[in-house]
């Protein structure tokens, strides 16, 4: 693919291009903003990063490597450029691979279905050859629309649906000038086996799995810590979220996380956790209704007082590594999400919730804000790119030196 401008082109909250120039950019300025990185001296613990190229888990790949100096595998799905661009993901890859070389971090990125028996045959071959077995971290963050089951072969798909009954709620729009409309949309509810689909996709099944694999071949090093990336979110969204299947899944993963806990602690004198996250803008989170709309809300609300992913997960590995100590839950969870769930914040989106129609959503939500975060998912609307300017956008996938 010979140079050219990318523009971009979308339906709805969906891009069809990316632009690698602009994710360049975004996992810089990531990196930048991570304090007091660790120096470059080779010897890190060795990390797993499972969903490594988006939302959270690119937050928890970038603050393990500049903030404590990790060094391992980062594992995503993402698609080389073709006859479009590539992947968002696949060009934040190229940059944080970049970011690591720089820096002395001897990263290994490994593009394919983390489901897989296949891809954990090469995550395993890897720590043996590169990196001597002995993996100290897995952090686990994936959100996908299937699974298939490796035992059986059994392909398994996630809904979006509230449980015992539909539900209503408001969403946000942009019509096609670009302007914001607040409408009301019903979901039905989840009938048959959707509840168990679901949490055979995004519960703690695949995570689960991933432990026993590496355990057996004896990959995992004393002191072993996991964790695995959750949200809870608010009352406003809780029916199609917490309470509904995925939730249903959410909570399957934090069950699994006091299996593995005590497991691991038994064996390994090592640990598992959710980390529960707070709201951000994400390619997966702009698809569950009323969730464009709320957090955009919530910016509203807290202006720049909001806390990106990428210090969340600062705070997260300084927890793991031992530099803060755990500050768990009743039920064991690390929790991130206490300043979006403060109950004065909370009362000031419900306020404006009620209040949001088509024509007042502009005075209460920060639209800019969450257009321009939209955008920069796939690499526009990021400072200091020239989008006039032609640029490559084939660009290979990152192998590791020798």
């Amino acid at each position: 693919m010979s140079e050219r401008v990318i523009a971009p082109k979308n339906r709805g909250f969906l891009f069809l291009d990316s632009h690698p120039g602009g994710c360049e950019q975004l996992v810089d300025g990531m990196w930048q903003a991570v304090p007091a990185p660790a120096p470059a001296d080779g010897e890190g613990p060795v990390a797993l990063i499972i969903g490594s190229s988006a939302g959270y888990g690119l937050a928890a790949t970038i603050a393990g490597l500049a903030g404590i100096g990790i060094r391992g595998i980062g594992v995503c799905f993402e698609k080389a450029p073709a006859r479009r661009t590539g992947t968002a993901g696949w060009y934040r890859t190229a940059a944080t691979a970049r970011l690591a070389q720089e820096h002395g971090r001897d990263m290994v990125f490994l593009n394919g279905d983390a489901f897989s028996d296949t891809m954990k045959e090469q995550v395993a071959d890897v720590l043996n050859e590169r990196f001597g077995g002995g993996l100290d971290y897995l952090i686990y963050s994936v959100a996908a629309p299937r699974r298939t089951d490796p035992d059986t072969g059994d392909v398994f798909g996630s809904v979006l649906k509230p449980v015992g009954s539909a539900h209503t709620t408001k969403t946000l729009v942009f019509d096609e000038h670009g302007a914001p409309e607040v409408k009301e949309v019903t979901t039905a509810p989840a009938e048959g086996d959707d509840i168990e689909q679901t949490v055979a996709v995004m519960g703690g099944a695949d995570w689960e799995r991933w432990i026993t694999f590496l355990a057996e071949r004896s990959l995992l090093a004393d002191g072993f810590t996991t964790a695995a990336l959750s949200y809870i979110g608010s009352p406003l969204t809780a029916a199609i979220y917490r309470q509904g299947t995925i939730g249903a899944a959410k909570a399957h993963l934090e069950a699994t996380a006091r299996t593995l806990d005590e497991r691991l602690a038994k064996t390994l004198g090592g640990r598992a956790v959710t980390s529960v996250n707070a709201a951000a803008v994400t390619q997966s989170s702009t698809a569950i209704p009323g969730i464009a709309l709320y957090v955009g809300l919530l910016r509203g609300v807290l202006g720049d007082a909001m806390v990106p992913p990428i210090c969340q997960l600062v705070e997260l590995w300084d927890q793991l590594s031992g530099a803060r100590p755990l500050d768990l839950d009743d039920e064991g969870r690390i929790r991130l999400d206490t300043w979006e769930l403060a109950p004065a914040v909370q009362n000031a989106v419900a306020e404006r919730w009620s209040a949001a129609t088509s024509d007042s959503v502009a005075e209460l939500a920060d639209l800019d804000w969450f257009s321009d975060e939209v955008r920069r998912l796939y690499g526009f609307s990021v400072p200091g790119v020239d989008y006039t300017t032609a640029v490559e956008a084939d660009v290979a996938w990152p192998t590791p030196t020798a």
